[in-house]
């Protein structure tokens, strides 16, 4: 019985008591209320009757704390039968007393004060982020400990239940388990139910029984406890840090103090504690005594390295074309490799989740399955212990974007971080693509943050880069996103980072460190220089940033967020910005609001332009006296005068122009035009996501196609290259004339200086030397603050000089790879399961 239950019951018999002593005062006065006596006795016969069927219900028919309560309300009918018998009632009402105090002692003596904990499972490959806390429990003597697996279903796609799982027989074989039809929860009501899904009617792939959802289970318990199903390499997603069983769960287990920040701040801090993970418990118990593999996997892996392969449910669905071409390159690198054995684990809800969200690419995947299997690639687990996979592997494969990472990675196994894009072996230079993302448009292109945080630069202006310094004491994780020049002092403009980087003539001088704010995601979009001011346009920060490169000041502007920011369908999108005479200029990416700030006396403001056709901006450009606002939805070019308030719309393109989402694939009208370039009467529009240049006649309105003097390419050169753009114009520094523009395309990387007016170019070569590239590649290092210790697949260190053990930068080293690991878990030392234990048990 629950100590919950236990007192509830003793509660009823107290109760018993006082009706027994008010009986007793009843009966000896003068003049017997017999209606009054009467209602009292019906009242003690209800309580004894819901005690006595809440202990059958739990205990039986026959137990002995039941038949006292039968024979209590059989005294309770012969006192209804003796009030007019003073010697008889007062025997009557002996028994009744006594009857009480028998209950009592029963139910003090009997069932004794112990708490009942229940574990809710439902998939049994999560099983391991409740065991360890189950093992403690269950060796504890003053509990009672129940795992009542619980069923789920998967969900069509117009969100019906279809396919019924039940693994409670899929458990390990020393659990015992109690099936959900046999645990009457609201009448046992436990003290503690502990769960690990946290997503309620909000997952549309699958879904638990309604009867579990957190907040039917907090009708039924004192304390519910969410422990998440996943593990982190440094950080959770803003959807994870406000799961409905957030809000609903007494408590909720972190892997660390680092990751409170993660959760929403309107859970309240007391909830969240940060004793580690019980998935983190069973991997280092596992792997300090590794299993012995199925007999079908031991000539397979006997006497061969074995890497394991992990197929995520994020990565498949961001694009799961390229997802699956990745697959295929994997397999092909493994193919004929008598050295090495591939252990292919797909996500436990891979198949299913296909079917659901992504049913038209299942035939695909079932014919690379087959083809795995057909030529004997290796071994593909579907076990469902993934803890027994880690622990008979030595290094990961795989996505970043998934807790394996984290496992794998506290188990003190390598991590090898796999581009989805990458199905090749790289080409010569197709280095370029991951070190060239592209050119700042607002900041000083003699400077180029490559290498996720390495900082080159270009003396001269000439695009011939070398070695400067390293911005961050992570290898990766691009902190940083452009260099603003202000005076002498170069400003290192964070993306993900919360500092501002200043570079002197020959070192980094200090770090200006902002206020943290949220710690979700990119903080940063972009940032401007203005006189003595840096400004860093927010993304996830909660705030504009204005720095005093003079004073050090920093003043923060968040009155009007929500216009630059705005969430639409779940999507977070943010609006163009610009310097623009004074002011900096931020719009709305959903309509025609902008927010307007004095750059010198930060007055702010907000206008509405007055657009016909807004669909909000995705793109903010100054040109003279004018803004230019590019669609983010839509088509239409907005050109409008801040002083005059004069507004201009454009629309009418030539035939054929359509927009094609540049990861998907799919046709839309989106972001379709990025940075243009301006010459006397001509605006000339580069695609975005749109499949042409136009050129746009101020004058007369006029919109042509524009064919740029050379030939771009169609597509991306290969996965080397990531794209979100397909060109861009920005202007040149240096002795360049009014007309001269750069024009950088973003699928091979190529930069061009165009004479708009005469159409005359020449290709600029950007130059970096190799040798330093790999100098300064980091190989095995700690990669950021959200993966730690790994090595990520580039043009430097593919897939194959992986399994060949030809690594450019750091080799593996164990130590610091531990070392970085345990930064990112509390109770690392595999005590999370006893202590999370010991503190709710204390709670109650």
């Amino acid at each position: 019985m629950s100590r919950s239950l236990r007192k509830q019951m003793l509660t009823m018999v107290n109760l018993l008591e006082k009706a027994n002593r008010a009986l007793k005062l009843s009966l000896k006065a003068k003049r017997i209320n017999k209606d009054g006596i009467g209602q009292l006795l019906i009242d003690c016969q209800e309580t004894a009757i819901t005690m006595g069927n809440e202990l059958e219900t739990l205990y039986g028919e026959d137990t002995e704390t039941v038949h006292v309560l039968e024979d209590y309300c059989e005294s309770l009918y012969q006192m209804t039968q003796s009030l007019n018998n003073p010697e008889k009632r007062s025997a009557v009402l002996l028994d009744l007393t006594g009857q009480v105090k028998q209950a009592r002692r029963l139910l003090s003596e009997q069932i004794p004060d112990r708490l009942e904990i229940v574990f809710l499972p439902y998939n049994s490959s999560m099983w391991d982020s409740l065991e360890s806390v189950w093992m403690a429990a269950a060796a504890d003597e003053d509990c009672d400990t129940y795992v009542v697996p619980i069923p789920y279903y998967d969900r069509s796609p117009d969100g019906t239940f279809s396919r019924y799982y039940y693994e409670g027989d899929k458990l390990p074989d020393y659990v015992p388990v109690t099936h959900y039809e046999n645990y009457d929860i609201q009448n046992r009501w436990p003290d503690i139910v502990y769960i690990h899904n946290p997503y309620d009617q909000y997952n549309y792939v699958t879904s638990v029984d309604p009867r579990f959802y957190s907040y039917e289970l907090k009708k039924c318990t004192d304390k519910l406890v969410y422990i998440p199903y996943y593990t982190s390499s440094g950080t959770i997603s803003e959807a994870q840090g406000s799961c409905s069983a957030c809000y609903h769960a007494d408590y909720i287990i972190m892997q660390a103090e680092r990751f409170r920040k993660f959760f929403d701040p309107a859970i309240p801090k007391e909830k969240l504690l940060p004793f580690g993970s019980p998935k983190f418990d069973r991997i280092i118990r596992i792997c300090g005594n590794p299993p012995e593999p199925p007999e079908e996997w031991k000539e397979k892996l006997a006497g061969k390295k074995v890497y394991f392969y992990n197929t995520s449910l994020k990565g498949m669905l961001g694009d799961t074309k390229a997802f699956l071409k990745k697959m295929e390159y994997v397999f092909s690198c493994f193919k004929g490799r008598e050295d090495v054995c591939l252990l292919w684990r797909p996500h436990p809800l891979f198949e299913s989740t296909l079917d659901s969200m992504r049913a038209e690419f299942r035939p695909a995947y079932d014919l690379l399955k087959d083809y795995f299997m057909k030529y004997d690639l290796g071994i593909c687990d579907e076990t469902p212990d993934i803890a027994n996979t880690i622990a008979l592997c030595d290094a990961y494969i795989g996505d970043s974007c998934t807790s394996v990472t984290s496992l794998v990675g506290i188990a003190g196994k390598q991590l090898f971080i796999l581009n989805n894009s990458i199905n090749t072996m790289p080409e010569e230079d197709d280095w370029k693509g991951a070190l060239l993302p592209g050119f700042s448009t607002a900041g000083d292109n003699s400077w180029m943050i490559a290498q996720g945080n390495k900082l080159y630069h270009s003396p001269a202006g000439d695009y011939r880069y070398r070695y400067f310094c390293n911005l961050s004491d992570y290898a990766y994780g691009d902190y940083y996103s452009q260099i603003i020049t202000v005076g002498e002092k170069h400003y290192a403009c964070p993306a993900y980072a919360r500092d501002i980087v200043v570079i002197g003539k020959e070192k980094i001088e200090k770090r200006i460190v902002l206020e943290q704010g949220t710690g979700r995601g990119i903080a940063f979009d972009g940032a401007f220089g203005w006189k003595k001011y840096l400004f860093l346009i927010p993304n996830s920060y909660p705030a504009v940033v204005r720095y005093n490169t003079e004073t050090d000041e920093i003043r923060y502007f968040d009155r009007h967020l929500d216009v630059l920011v705005q969430t639409v369908n779940g999507e977070k999108k943010n609006g163009g910005s610009c310097i623009h005479g004074n002011y900096l200029y931020l719009a709305s990416p959903v309509d025609d609001q902008i927010w307007q700030i004095h750059a010198e006396t930060g007055e702010e403001r907000l206008i509405k332009i007055g657009s016909v056709q807004s669909c909000g901006c995705a793109g903010l450009i100054s040109s003279g006296a004018e803004l230019w606002l590019l669609p983010y939805h839509g088509s239409v070019i907005t050109r409008w005068n801040p002083d005059s308030g004069e507004l201009h719309e454009y629309s009418d393109y030539p035939d054929g122009l359509a927009c094609a989402h540049i990861v998907h694939g799919y046709q839309c009208m989106e972001t379709p035009f990025s940075t243009p370039a301006f010459c006397g009467d001509y605006v000339y529009f580069p695609p975005q996501w749109a499949n042409m240049f136009i050129r746009l006649n101020k004058v007369t309105g006029e919109m042509i196609e524009w064919m740029p003097p050379f030939e771009l390419p169609k597509e991306k050169k290969n996965g080397y290259y990531p794209s979100r753009a397909k060109a861009y114009f920005l202007r040149p520094s240096g002795s360049f004339t009014e007309n001269e523009y750069l024009l950088f395309s973003v699928f091979d990387r190529k930069l061009f200086i165009i004479n708009m007016e005469t159409e005359e170019y020449k290709e600029i070569p950007v130059e970096f030397e190799t040798s330093e590239l790999r100098e300064h590649e980091p190989g095995f290092a700690e990669h950021s603050e959200w993966l730690q210790y790994a090595c990520e697949e580039s043009a430097f260190n593919t897939l194959n000089d992986f399994l060949d053990g030809n690594i450019t930068g750091n080799a593996f080293d164990k130590e610091a790879h531990v070392r970085a690991f345990r930064k990112m878990a509390a109770n690392n030392d595999g005590t999370c399961g006893e202590k999370t234990h010991q503190y709710l048990c204390r709670q109650i």
